[in-house]
């Protein structure tokens, strides 16, 4: 008998496991640690962001992915880039149909590629399914029509960093619940040298998730919930530009304006502001190097940092937290494969290794992830473990669909607020904002 061929007894077994995965998806891949039956030479390409949570980067590469292969029996290529080189190189593969199998997409991208990628429901609903159900807002940004466009992956919460005892020294025992009051306290600490940091500028992160929750809750939106009529010269949106305006100049390090979604985390660090809407990465990385990060009285930064919820406006309080997900490219060869690692990836016992990684920064896109015993072990992260399930999507009270999405990506409310603060009046930013929005909506 060749010895390059099986014998009876191995060829029964190798299709015993083989028929197994198949029947148990990826539970029977764990389980079996054994290969689903890809051709040789089978590859999976993905590209992700740069986490700001470095060991779970280190993590993924060093760890996950190996494990994938084996599991998976095909060769694994994880990329990873600053998010926002993410939409050019999105760009460039589907112009020319090459490039990596999987993509992340960032809050709600994944609708401007719509056309370009292959359909995931299977996978979304799976893990949906299995997990507690998927956030609405993980729903919003990654599904179009019954068609899922992105494998909802994870969602970065999004609350105010700042420095406890500075706030104490102007006589505030807990954090401002009102822009009103942010400003006062922002104005008394910038006189000391310890502004606000916030960026206005054109960075996928921290500009939007303050810009689209402060509009919210003055009561400006861009549309009407029919998606339709274009609605953001209002009387609330033109007051929430004007308060922007005094509140930027009197609370605000004004150089935030070219800031990108680094620089606060770095100022932060360095003692330089007093509080910045930031994920949880500026107190993970305090615990990280404890004697780097210090107060100016000696004492180890991570014991003066807290979280707190973006202060209400007259509309009511709002959130816009960042969901992420991964894309399986319609150019794609390997749209079997991508998926099965998307499942693998996504299924319970490998994501718990990368969730607990990530020590709150991040929380699953499902339910199930606001159980988990990570969260008893440190109060001050506990503002992030619900985030997913109170955050509003881009384009509310409308869809997020494709064109908010390209509202997103052009920075037009952001950049509605920047220019006010560079000077233009805010009558003028408003009726600009919302003929931009004119020339996408219709």
């Amino acid at each position: 008998m060749d010895a390059n061929r099986l014998n009876r007894r191995q060829f029964i077994k190798v299709s015993g496991a083989t028929a197994a995965v198949a029947a148990t998806g990826v539970e029977g891949m764990l389980a079996a640690r054994r290969a689903p039956a890809y051709g040789q030479g089978t590859a999976v390409g993905i590209l992700r962001w740069n986490d700001f949570v470095p060991a779970s980067d280190e993590l993924l590469k060093k760890t996950i992915v190996p494990e994938a292969e084996k599991a998976m029996g095909a060769k694994i290529t994880l990329e990873t880039v600053n998010a926002n080189d993410i939409q050019p190189r999105i760009t460039a593969a589907i112009q020319s149909k090459t490039g990596p199998d999987i993509i992340m997409t960032i809050n709600n991208w994944s609708h401007l590629y719509e056309e370009s990628v292959a359909d995931v429901s299977d996978v979304a609903e799976e893990l949906g399914k299995k997990q507690g159900g998927i956030y609405e807002q993980s729903r919003a940004v990654a599904q179009s029509g019954k068609k899922w466009l992105a494998v909802p992956w994870s969602v970065v919460g999004l609350q105010i960093a700042y420095r406890k005892s500075w706030f104490e020294e102007i006589g505030l025992s807990k954090f401002p619940e009102t822009w009103e009051q942010y400003r006062e306290a922002g104005k008394k600490l910038k006189a000391k040298g310890r502004p606000i940091g916030q960026t206005l500028g054109h960075t996928f992160g921290d500009a939007p998730v303050f810009s689209y929750p402060y509009l919210w809750s003055w009561g400006g939106k861009e549309v009407e919930k029919d998606g339709k009529k274009v609605v953001l010269n209002s009387k609330e949106t033109i007051e929430s530009v004007k308060f922007m305006v005094g509140f930027w100049k009197d609370a605000h390090d004004e150089g935030g304006l070219a800031w990108d979604d680094t620089n606060n985390n770095r100022a932060f660090l360095a003692g330089t502001i007093c509080a910045s809407l930031n994920g949880a990465s500026i107190y993970i990385e305090s615990l990280r190097k404890p004697d780097q990060y210090k107060t100016e009285k000696g004492a180890q930064m991570k014991t003066d940092i807290l979280h707190a919820s973006l202060p209400k406006g007259p509309a009511g309080q709002f959130a816009f937290h960042a969901p992420f997900s991964h894309m399986v490219m319609g150019y794609s060869k390997n749209q079997k494969a991508a998926k099965d690692l998307l499942r693998y990836l996504g299924s319970k016992e490998v994501f718990e290794k990368w969730f607990i990684s990530q020590k709150g920064f991040a929380v699953g896109s499902t339910r199930d992830w606001e159980k988990h015993p990570v969260w008893k072990e440190d109060p001050v992260m506990l503002p992030f473990k619900d985030a997913a399930r109170l955050g509003r999507a881009p384009g509310y009270a409308g869809p997020a669909g494709k064109k908010a999405a390209e509202v997103l990506t052009k920075y037009i409310i952001t950049d509605m607020y920047a220019k006010a603060v560079q000077g233009m009046a805010a009558e003028d930013a408003v009726k600009w904002a919302h003929g931009e929005l004119l020339k996408i909506y219709g």
